[in-house]
């Protein structure tokens, strides 16, 4: 898996990094054989968080397993999984809607290589050790945040909640009203 990641920084001080991807990793061995795998920046960890999300759907088991390695010292929860369930169960787009193409018109079928920027604001660090970094979807107005947690230890940063699944605008072809 080729990887890239561009950084930006915009007019108001908000930050960007954009994180290429030729494949989504299916297994913990090819996630951690992604450069990101370092987790040694929030925005590094944000990205693989919603490449990983978009297993759920194929192989639920490795996907949790993923995410507890994304987690750090802690696995995910079973109160954890059951909500990633509801929110994912039927809408596996809601995933891929944070990649670069996906739209409401195309299914959220992203374009590939697959290209998710992750930003921060001005209130993402209010903590020492936290941070609240956002991706944006195609089918809503707002980005979503994602919130993680800095190990001083090892200087690698990990997914404490996962705040980015709230509904989106379902895909056209499947609005009984487009």
């Amino acid at each position: 898996m080729n990887n890239q990641m561009t950084a930006t920084n915009s007019n108001n001080g908000n930050r960007s990094e954009s994180f290429t991807f030729a494949s989504l990793p299916t297994s913990l061995a090819e996630l951690q054989a992604l450069p990101e795998a370092s987790l040694d920046s929030a925005f590094k960890t944000t990205a693989l968080c919603i490449a990983v999300l978009c297993n759920w759907e194929k192989d639920a088991s490795a996907t949790w397993e993923m995410l507890d390695f994304l987690k750090g010292p802690e696995s995910v929860s079973e109160r954890e999984k059951q909500f990633i369930k509801d929110r994912l169960a039927g809408k596996q787009y809601k995933t891929l809607s944070f990649f670069k193409g996906a739209t409401q018109d195309n299914g959220y079928t992203p374009t590939t290589p697959y290209t998710i920027t992750v930003s921060d604001n001005p209130y993402s660090y209010s903590e020492e050790n936290w941070a609240t970094l956002y991706v944006t979807s195609g089918g809503a107005d707002a980005p979503r945040p994602v919130k993680l947690r800095r190990k001083p230890s090892t200087n690698q940063w990990f997914i404490n909640e996962i705040q980015c699944l709230a509904d989106i605008r379902i895909p056209t072809e499947q609005d009984p009203w487009a």
